[in-house]
């Protein structure tokens, strides 16, 4: 009795994971993508950290869809400073890669690459620290990036972990309609969860 009951537990979470996961795809497609990811992941995370917290009697459809039209605009402002930086990069690249070669241009090549890296990490942290703070706009950028910069185990585990799952789902694509977001998620607000509770524990100490 006891061994069915851990299974019927396993089943439910894993049902909950693959629909959520198809919901910020669903929610993603509605933005057309682009307008779509930042409030989509911004959802996802606030669902995820409810979960991680011990927080699972709450319906999850109505919760990613309340999320995802609350902070639509609001995301979606702070995404566009993302979008212009990453395409400003990007074309960066494709400027080096039609006009230059050699040792600069390779150089340079490996610089903005390292650059676009950072900058994927710079978002990660901003999804976590996004659903777990109250702040400005400015704040939340400002923020994403000194965690990135200030706590490097955290982001080195993060991106060991991104690599990870990023590998799993190369290898099988199959997964990508199951756990495409919502594992990447979960890793990502679980090492975010940890170091802030760190940070807080140690503000708390100075005071």
């Amino acid at each position: 009795m006891k061994k069915d009951s851990w299974m019927i537990v396993g089943c439910e979470w894993l049902w909950r994971g693959i629909f959520v996961n198809l919901c910020w795809i669903a929610f993603t497609a509605l933005g057309l993508g682009v307008l779509g990811f930042f409030p989509a992941s911004v959802a996802l995370f606030t669902i995820v950290r409810k979960w991680l917290r011990k927080e699972s009697d709450f319906p999850v459809w109505k919760t990613f869809k309340q999320v995802y039209v609350k902070e639509w605009k609001r995301t979606n402002g702070i995404g566009l400073v993302f979008y212009s930086i990453g395409l400003f990069l990007y074309m960066d690249l494709r400027i080096i890669d039609s006009f230059m070669s050699g040792m600069l241009a390779s150089f340079l090549t490996i610089l903005i690459s390292i650059m676009l890296l950072f900058l994927l990490l710079v978002v990660c942290y901003f999804f976590a620290v996004y659903v777990h703070y109250e702040l400005s706009n400015k704040e939340y950028i400002k923020q994403s990036l000194l965690f990135t910069l200030t706590s490097l185990p955290s982001t080195i585990g993060i991106a060991a972990g991104l690599f990870v799952i990023s590998s799993l789902i190369n290898q099988m694509p199959g997964l990508i309609p199951f756990i495409s977001a919502v594992a990447p998620a979960f890793w990502m607000m679980k090492v975010c969860l940890s170091r802030f509770a760190f940070l807080e524990k140690r503000l708390q100490q100075q005071y």
